[in-house]
């Protein structure tokens, strides 16, 4: 399957990062991004140009990526996780999977990512906050690591758990969120050839403020969606309750798609401003990717199912 991108994101809006020089570089002034392996085949996504906007894309650049985070395991404020998260240990982890399946087990990380290649994928990222990126992922499509786990077809929801360590995070010694974070997909979420399991950025190691060692990216969702730190993965039949919903229930649904027709409580969603940038822009339904997952929510009220 050729995994498109949105037709607006532009090549000038791919953040820079001089550093990215490994065999997997970006093909950005050639306007195309490597995308992709499906079973042995290589793929590529033009990123086709969009409509002239006036105002000044500023790229964003390594250091916005790894600066201005949301990870309230490490602190509150957007610089926290990075000053806070240095000293966080990655290896050895290990990942439990449970639940609904044929092939539960605890598995050790090198075990669990090696035997899939890592892909290449550019995706706009879009915080609840109403500001965004565009960042250049490395991971593993969820679905390819989904099936090695063989799910029993009772199996609907993947419930997602991060690590709970408040010896090395520091903002789980507060109540600020229940803790250990969790999150949830429906399974053709999960297995939508979108949806990503983040291991790098740029090509290079995850760093521990944006998700390390595993993270999960649903580029069509809002970015609390994608939890970090991944300690367990579980198969269920019902859905479960995720962090943000059980902290408040009036302002987070389960399924957080990106829709600028339905305002956060406290800010609206219809605009969003690209990190590094001053200038407002429209969101996107779906964040820009509806051509590709609009009909996993035919009949639905978007509304109602937020």
């Amino acid at each position: 399957m050729l995994i498109k991108k949105p037709d607006d994101i532009r090549s000038s809006e791919i953040t820079p990062e001089r550093d990215y020089v490994d065999r997997r570089k970006f093909l950005a002034l050639a306007g195309v991004a490597a995308v992709g392996v499906a079973g042995t085949s290589r793929l590529l996504s033009v990123l086709r140009p969009a409509p002239a906007q006036p105002g000044d894309d500023k790229p964003n650049t390594w250091e916005e990526i790894t600066n201005y985070n949301n990870y309230y395991e490490f602190g509150t404020d957007k610089d926290d996780p990075a000053a806070n998260s240095q000293h966080f240990r990655t290896r050895p982890w290990t990942v439990r999977v449970d639940g609904l399946v044929k092939k539960p087990a605890d598995y050790h990380f090198e075990d669990l990512v090696k035997p899939y290649k890592v892909q290449d994928r550019t995706y706009r990222f879009r915080c609840v906050e109403a500001w965004s990126m565009v960042i250049p992922w490395n991971g593993i499509p969820l679905a390819e690591m989904i099936q090695r786990f063989e799910p029993l077809p009772s199996a609907k929801y993947v419930r997602f758990e991060t690590i709970y360590a408040p010896d090395q995070m520091p903002g789980q010694k507060g109540n600020v969120l229940p803790w250990p974070y969790v999150e949830g997909l429906r399974m053709d979420e999960a297995m939508h050839p979108l949806t990503l399991m983040v291991t790098g950025l740029y090509g290079k190691t995850l760093p521990n403020q944006d998700g390390a060692p595993l993270r999960l990216i649903v580029p069509w969702k809002y970015g609390f969606k994608g939890i970090k730190a991944i300690t367990k993965i579980s198969f269920v039949d019902k859905q479960p309750r995720n962090t943000w919903n059980i902290a408040a229930p009036d302002e987070y649904g389960f399924y957080a798609n990106v829709n600028p027709e339905v305002d956060h409580p406290r800010w609206t969603q219809a605009s969003e401003r690209r990190i590094g940038q001053f200038r407002r822009i429209k969101t996107l339904m779906f964040n820009g990717y509806a051509d590709q997952v609009a009909h996993l929510y035919a009949g639905m009220d978007l509304r109602k199912n937020f």
